[in-house]
């Protein structure tokens, strides 16, 4: 008798499995809204907002949209910014949080082609986020 050699399937990674999974995330998070914080072009649209909650929504929200697993139980993105969008919220703001994420994926060392993956991702929601 022959032996026959074992197939396995290679498991599919997510980006969120590729970047690192919780770990990853819920760093990246913590230096975005440092990154968003700290700039005067938007941090306008937080006052107010209980920033150690938001954080926690984000970070279930990247999970899941990266590929994790779903716990995000936060109201839909249209909904959630309706009121930004009344503040004044457009595609300039939405440019500049999406400059926020690249550099923070960027700090934290995930490669290039990964970051590409997030900032398409983060894209797709653009109209949703701006109300479109």
């Amino acid at each position: 008798m022959s032996a026959t050699p074992e197939t396995t399937a290679e498991p599919i990674l997510t980006l969120y499995d590729k970047i690192g999974g919780a770990a990853a995330v819920n760093a990246a998070v913590d230096v975005f809204y440092g990154k968003v914080l700290n700039d005067y072009r938007i941090n306008r649209f937080f006052d107010g907002i209980d920033m150690d909650a938001q954080a926690v929504k984000q970070k279930a929200f990247f999970t899941m949209a990266f590929g994790g697993p779903n716990n995000y139980t936060g109201t839909d993105l249209r909904n959630a910014h309706a009121r930004l969008v009344k503040m004044g919220l457009n595609n300039d703001h939405f440019n500049i949080v999406m400059e926020h994420l690249g550099a923070t994926m960027k700090e934290l060392n995930v490669p290039a082609e990964l970051i590409a993956q997030a900032a398409a991702i983060a894209e797709s929601t653009r109209n949703d986020v701006l109300g479109k």
